[in-house]
């Protein structure tokens, strides 16, 4: 354990600055807040976070963040409180233990909640300071560090899990990837033991078979490109086992057969030097197809940038080569601490990660644990795609993603008002997958909004999250919308006017929140007609007062209303304005809404039959009609011809039956109403290529 002068010493190494007063207070604080607190180990618990504290030395942190690890878990875990923090070491230090803190308290839940639910507090720190996230990384790779004290192996495997689906990716995130690749070969360890022992043994016979072999090859690569005018450090290493067993899974291949088992480092003193040394390893070792990749003129989003190439050296051996800067090996090997360097003094407000801002919005719309972690998963995990704007903008995508996907990335006003979009020029469907390169362009207008149908093919998090917002927002709207017109209708048939506080005092004995929740339940039925009639005005639903049946109630008008969103148009009958219908409303589910003449309105003998109208100048529908067409030549054309003239688009088309001389085809058609409906059967039945017409 680092003692106290030792850690103050490692501080002002970096920081001559650093406030050596507060972080030996926190020490001493710490120490004896912990008391004789022991760890699995038997260690002092308080060697904990003294080792955290060590570690973000190493990142160079400033001297709030290593106060902060000091005292990071002694609000949980002592009798300390916020305030004696505030007080003794100031409101930064007391706002950053307190999002540590919060991170720590995660509430026994299914695995798939917990872990959503500690990704929404790691997010929601974060979104206030960044330091809190490294202090958390720090704390997470001790804890790994020191996993195989802990006696439960179901304990060691959820925590390794754990590591592995979280931490580790939000390490490689921030471009933290000594961190990443030391947590994901903690957790590869207790996850995949039998695999991970055979791979290190694998690495040991290897290195004891070719020696000195990467030294060797290191070395040969430093005095070539030395003796080419160009200086440079290279350093080289076996790949980690993880990374071995990743590519083994990938590729489908043995470890025998993975001839890339070795990487090197190669620093130079600038970008153009990067590309000299490219050019150089690459006139004097063939490259391998399809392995060069250019993070300096792309950098992934996580700011990391460098050359990566792999070729085969003349041990016959394929080696992976990184090249870069001094500068970008600090941001390589930091990450986002690099921006938080106690020289650099900058608000972590001024720290831009896109990543970032993007999961926050996903936080405030996700609807429940498990879609917060489909979301977060998906921005964090997926491989990316670079698309650009008009304006030559870079827009980083997963695989996958369509044009709805990078409207949203630009904005999410942009993607909620698309309507169309371009892509190299050429309008495309809205459910193109995009490809590297592509340059998009979104159409956009005020009066469009999200189509539920989008989330069908979006694949971003951000995309989700802003339609399913829209969604639950304007299906809100509409049943407080629809449970109004029921109220009014329920309303008529009370036997006398009713009194002015007559629904302030029925939501109070209903025991709703307010009116809108009163409207959505009797949109509901999860209140009864009786139930609101009675609490409206006592003894009206009883006595010889009988409800009207159906045809003498006042229709309720759906005019307005999305189907889909407030009620659903029935599959079996397809109502289209003009028809009578009558609406099923069943305890917690929507309207359904029937032809009278529908033969399925038998089974609704379990729901309340509403008296529903369509409303004056409603939106058309889709009518599905039964068309048997001659096996001639041009019947099909015939009828889509007809069909087109009178204005009705063909929406779904699909054949049958085949019967000799005849195709049965039904076919979905978008009309204005059920007038318009006849004309199309009218024309269509004349017509010499059809046999019959019905709907269906």
């Amino acid at each position: 354990m680092l003692r106290q002068y030792e850690l103050v010493e490692k501080v002002r190494a970096y920081d001559p600055d650093a406030d050596e007063a507060l972080i030996n207070r926190a020490y001493v604080f710490s120490m004896k807040a912990h008391g004789a607190q022991v760890r699995a180990s038997g260690d002092p618990y308080f060697s904990h976070p003294i080792e955290v504290a060590g570690i973000l030395t190493d990142l160079k942190l400033d001297d709030e963040s290593i106060v902060t690890a000091i005292l990071h878990d002694t609000i949980e875990d002592t009798v300390a409180t916020p305030e004696q923090i505030e007080k003794l070491f100031g409101p930064n230090v007391a706002r950053l233990v307190d999002g540590v803190t919060k991170l720590s308290k995660i509430e026994a839940q299914s695995e798939n909640e917990r872990a959503a639910e500690n990704l929404r507090k790691f997010l929601l720190a974060l979104s206030d300071d960044i330091r809190v996230l490294l202090v958390k990384l720090a704390d997470r790779l001790h804890n790994m560090r020191t996993l195989h004290h802990i006696k439960s192996e179901d304990k060691r495997r959820r925590i390794a899990k754990e590591t592995m689906d979280i931490y580790a990716p939000l390490a490689e995130r921030i471009g933290m990837y000594e961190i990443m690749n030391e947590m994901q070969g903690l957790a590869f360890r207790q996850l995949e033991p039998d695999a991970y022992a055979s791979i290190t043994r694998r690495l040991k016979q290897l290195h004891e078979q070719g020696g000195d072999l990467v030294n060797r090859i290191g070395l040969g690569l430093q005095l070539y490109l030395n003796d080419h005018g160009l200086e440079a450090e290279v350093t080289g290493r076996e790949k980690h086992p993880f990374s071995i067993w990743k590519k083994m899974a990938e590729r489908h291949i043995s470890f025998e057969q993975l001839s890339d088992v070795m990487a090197f480092r190669v620093i130079v003193d600038s970008s153009d030097d990067c590309y000299q040394a490219l050019g150089l390893i690459h006139q004097r070792w063939p490259m391998v197809p399809g392995r060069f990749k250019d993070y300096i003129s792309t950098p992934k989003r996580n700011g990391y940038r460098s050359l990566h190439t792999t070729v085969i050296h003349d041990s016959k051996s394929r080696i992976e080569i990184q090249i870069r800067d001094k500068v970008m090996h600090a941001q390589a090997e930091r990450g986002l601490a690099a921006h938080w360097a106690y020289k650099e003094k900058s608000p972590a407000e001024e720290v831009k990660i896109p990543w970032i801002s993007d999961l926050v919005e996903i936080l405030d719309h996700a609807g429940s644990p498990e879609e917060l972690l489909e979301h977060t998963r998906m921005a964090m995990y997926q491989d990316r795609i670079f698309a650009f704007t008009p304006r030559g903008e870079l827009i980083q995508l997963p695989k996958g993603a369509t044009p709805v996907d990078f409207a949203y990335a630009v904005h999410t006003d942009l993607g909620d008002q698309t309507v169309g979009a371009k892509v190299n020029g050429r309008v495309v469907p809205l459910r193109t997958i995009l490809d590297n390169g592509d340059q998009v362009e979104i159409l956009a207008s005020q009066a469009q909004h999200p189509q539920p149908s989008w989330l069908r093919f979006v694949v971003t998090g951000k995309a989700r999250a802003g339609i399913r917002r829209f969604v639950r927002h304007k299906e809100r709207d509409e049943t407080i919308e629809l449970g109004r017109k029921i109220y009014d209708e329920i309303v008529a048939r009370l036997p006398a006017p009713l009194a002015a506080d007559a629904l302030k005092r029925a939501v109070k004995t209903l025991k709703v929140e307010d009116v809108e929740a009163l409207m959505i339940k009797v949109a509901r039925r999860s209140v009864s007609d009786v139930e609101l009639m009675e609490a409206l005005m006592p003894g009206s639903a009883g006595g010889d007062v009988a409800p009207r049946p159906l045809g003498q109630r006042t229709a309720i008008s759906i005019k307005g209303l999305t189907p889909g969103v407030a009620y659903d148009l029935a599959g079996c009958c397809h109502p289209i304005p003009g028809d009578r219908i009558v609406g099923l409303r069943r305890e917690d589910e929507g309207i359904e809404v029937h032809v009278i003449g529908c033969d399925k309105l038998a089974s609704g003998v379990d729901a309340d039959w509403l008296d529903l109208a369509w409303g004056d100048g409603s939106d058309g529908g889709t009518a599905r009609l039964m068309v048997i067409l001659r096996d001639v030549a041009g019947a099909l054309g015939e009828m889509a011809g007809i069909l087109g003239a009178k204005g009705a688009n063909i929406v779904n088309l699909v054949l049958a039956h085949r019967d000799g001389s005849f195709h049965t085809f039904h076919v979905d058609v978008e009309v204005h109403d059920l007038a318009h409906l006849h004309g199309l059967v009218a024309a269509l039945r004349a017509a010499d290529g059809v046999s019959q017409v019905e709907r269906i």
